[in-house]
């Protein structure tokens, strides 16, 4: 691939890696691959929260600290900038020893921020508007301390303080007011822009973007099957999907469970207790998921919380594969009825049925899937999309 060097900016990620490796380290290292691809000189600067469990005693004392602010990383990241000729940063998560700080030295050096939105933490201090089995907006409404009230972070309630404390200094700073975001959906940016101190015109909408180069199998050549990927729990709505199944009696067409969590067990003791056209599979590999999903009539989510951005859908439209989801959050936010898949109303069973029904007796376009992933959730795609947000951002 030949590539014009010229006007290219010089780029800086910025990266807290999770202890257990997760879908944001992926998005990560996927963007800086493909950024270098086109010719940016990409910089990462990055911690990694296993070295928490390597922390003397004193460090841990002053994690809280930190946590808020991290003159270490303050320091570094001015050095970065200034040795590497930095143009941009792009940030993605600061949770817990990046921290804030990293803004404050950008500003500093009159380098412009953004920061990619993975979650609701700038309103949530749990992350993700959902608790007790429900969706829960009570920081927005009544303010951070009822996530204090409910420990929010981690079940704990010392480790939510730290999180609220943080958050409420930022807040006040007006730092959040000063730097860029990219979100990922529409419903991303809407409730981002709930924080009233962010202005519209410094969010943006770029989806995560996949790979994937798979044939898209013609309607007639698919199975009447369709497919759950993903973790066996409530959160992602298991037991309303097989539920929606046992009330279709015969005429369910196959569902295929890949994956495995919490409800596992539940899960095969209602498939063995009822007369049901559901298959196990467990945990499978990324291509065993994929093979299944192109040769399905749709891919089935039935999340009851608003997600972050689910790969699976995008992964799905890669193939031509529609998706019927739950009609609110991210999902619903990136399924387009009638389109790309068809929503039904959250915990109603007898929706989920009208849908798949729907799907059996109208089946979508899949040619017509596969352009508008092309169009929307490649790697080309997602480039043009990431450039242009990186010429017209402020500082």
């Amino acid at each position: 691939m030949t590539v014009n060097n010229e006007n290219k900016k010089n780029i800086l990620i910025v990266h807290n890696y999770y202890q257990i490796s997760g879908g944001e380290d992926t998005v990560v290292a996927n963007e800086k691959k493909m950024l270098e691809k086109h010719g940016h000189k990409v910089s990462l600067y990055s911690r990694s929260n296993v070295e928490l469990k390597q922390m003397s005693k004193l460090q841990k004392v002053f994690l809280p600290i930190t946590t808020v602010f991290n003159p270490k990383t303050y320091k570094e990241i001015k050095n970065l900038i200034r040795q590497e000729s930095i143009e941009i940063v792009h940030v993605h998560n600061t949770l817990n020893l990046v921290s804030p700080a990293v803004y404050y030295a950008a500003r500093h050096m009159k380098v412009p921020v953004v920061q990619t939105i993975h979650n609701f933490r700038l309103l949530c201090p749990g992350a993700t508007f959902y608790r007790d089995g429900h969706i829960c907006e009570d920081c927005v409404e009544h303010g951070l301390r009822c996530a204090i009230k409910h420990s929010c972070y981690r079940e704990s309630k010392i480790q939510t303080v730290a999180c609220v404390i943080s958050t409420m200094f930022h807040r006040i700073t007006g730092i959040y007011g000063k730097i860029n975001y990219i979100c990922l959906t529409d419903f991303n940016k809407k409730k981002l822009l709930e924080l009233k101190q962010i202005k519209q015109e410094r969010v943006f909408v770029k989806p995560n973007f996949d790979e994937s180069e798979n044939e898209c199998v013609p309607e007639k050549e698919r199975k009447d099957q369709f497919v759950f990927a993903g973790r066996l729990d409530k959160l992602k709505g298991i037991d309303l999907l097989f539920e929606a199944w046992k009330v279709m009696g015969e005429e369910a067409p196959k569902l295929i469970v890949c994956g495995t969590g919490p409800m596992e067990d539940w899960c095969k003791t209602f498939v063995r207790k009822n007369s049901v056209n559901i298959e196990l599979q467990g945990l499978v590999s990324n291509e065993e998921a994929r093979k299944t999903i192109t040769n399905s009539k749709a891919l089935i989510m039935a999340t009851q919380w608003y997600e972050g951005f689910p790969m699976s859908i995008v992964e799905a439209f890669a193939v031509g594969t529609p998706v019927i989801c739950s009609d609110f959050g991210n999902a619903g936010s990136i399924v387009e009825e009638g389109i790309t898949g068809y929503k039904f109303e959250c915990k109603s069973i007898e929706s989920i049925i009208l849908a798949v029904e729907k799907m059996r007796e109208k089946p979508l376009d899949r040619e017509k899937i596969k352009e508008l992933y092309e169009m929307k959730y490649s790697e080309n795609a997602n480039y043009k999309i990431l450039n242009d947000i990186y010429v017209n951002i402020s500082n």
